[in-house]
């Protein structure tokens, strides 16, 4: 009986150091996304409160330095000047009608510095300068300022020697088109008073993925799991040496 018992004593330290350390990675993974789901909520609740706001002027150079994501992106802006004739870059999209491309144009501001402008989307059939003709004279430019997107997309880098672009990069679009020093955001412009006349904006999806609260309930339903586990362990050893 006593070499049975010996055979069945049940966990032992290592299991023991192993098993809390996991419980408490695992307790602490639930915690970090239940903090995640705070701020995933507020950021919404923020982002929701500039969609909702008039638009206010676009930064200027001296507020460049200053913007973030948390606190710029999808910002109501407004800007006033006129297009460069003859410069604009295609960026590879899909939108709700489709897919095709961005159509990224550099504006010189009535200040005297420049921002890309995102007019909106054209087909990948209609991608021929004169089907989106550049609007001459002054303009008035409203809305959702947008934070540089450099390098290109999952998996595929841009290529500005062949002119592909995958990704909104407002450095080197502009340095492409010989634009100079531009913003370190674009525009996403809003839709145009003519329905369906290309370049088609205000095709901008606003969403963020929350699935916090979820993975949070996977963590700690683990964290439970393997304190069970550990719970029957040492009730087992309890049990064979009683």
């Amino acid at each position: 009986m006593t070499s049975g018992a010996a055979g069945r004593r049940g966990p032992g330290r290592g299991f023991v150091v192993l098993g809390a350390l996991a419980l408490m990675v695992l307790i602490g993974l639930g915690v970090w996304q239940i903090q995640r789901l705070a701020w995933k909520n507020d950021l919404i609740a923020r982002v929701d409160a500039r969609l909702a706001a008039p638009p206010v002027d676009a930064p200027g150079p001296g507020q460049w330095p200053n913007l973030t994501q948390d606190a710029s992106e999808y910002l109501r802006v407004a800007v006033s000047g006129h297009y460069v004739p003859g410069q604009d870059a295609l960026v590879q999209a899909v939108t709700t009608r489709g897919s095709g491309f961005w159509v990224m144009a550099p504006f010189e501001t009535e200040a005297g510095w420049r921002v890309l402008v995102n007019r909106g989307f054209v087909p990948a059939d209609r991608r021929e300068p004169e089907q989106r003709p550049v609007p001459e004279g002054l303009q008035d430019v409203t809305g959702l300022l947008r934070l540089t997107q450099p390098g290109g997309a999952f998996l595929r880098n841009n290529d500005p020697e062949a002119g592909r672009w995958f990704s909104r990069d407002t450095h080197a679009i502009a340095q492409t088109l010989g634009s100079g020093n531009v913003a370190p955001y674009f525009i996403d412009a809003d839709a145009g008073p003519v329905q369906d006349a290309l370049p088609i904006g205000g095709l901008t999806i606003v969403s963020f993925p929350n699935k916090h609260l979820g993975y949070a309930f996977t963590w700690f339903a683990l964290a439970a799991a393997l304190a069970y586990l550990m719970w029957r362990a040492f009730r087992r050893r309890d049990d064979t040496t009683a």
